[in-house]
């Protein structure tokens, strides 16, 4: 039996790009972009259940998990700050797992759980597309529960 490659976004799906964005908007008002700032993306909160998601889908016997993550293209540290929290949060495993790419349509696997259904082209990935943060894929709990982990 082979196992289901499935794919996981970052921002506001595994950490909070959101609430950090919000901020940095109200710290640095004469920034036009804050997320630009040096250690924006590194320091960014994981969002609650997705850690030990992740350890589960790395463990499990039917899932062969990797990141995929759009850059902030104009951000050249966000490739850099990226790759620093999925060691920091994850650890090496997922280093070596981890894909940045602004295109997610190109990547072949069966699942892709993003908080965007559309934008980085995730309404041509191949597979099905877990909505994260909405219904029925509200938070983690709710897509352990449909992957069975």
């Amino acid at each position: 039996m082979s196992k289901k490659i499935i794919y996981i976004d970052m921002d506001d799906t595994l950490c909070d790009y959101a609430s950090a964005h919000q901020l940095a908007l109200k710290l640095y008002s004469e920034i036009q972009f804050p997320q630009s700032k040096p250690g924006f993306f590194h320091d960014l909160l994981p969002i609650t259940g997705g850690i030990e998601a992740m350890r589960q889908l790395l463990a499990s016997q039917h899932y062969d998990p990797f990141i995929l993550t759009a850059p902030s293209v104009m951000n050249p540290l966000c490739y850099t700050e990226k790759r620093t929290w999925v060691e920091t949060h994850l650890g090496m495993d997922y280093v070596h797992r981890l894909i940045i790419s602004p295109r997610k349509d190109l990547l072949k696997g069966d699942f892709l759980i993003d908080d965007y259904n559309e934008g980085k082209r995730q309404e041509l990935f191949t597979g099905k597309v877990l909505h994260f943060g909405t219904d029925p894929f509200q938070d983690w709990a709710s897509v352990r529960a449909f992957l069975g982990i």
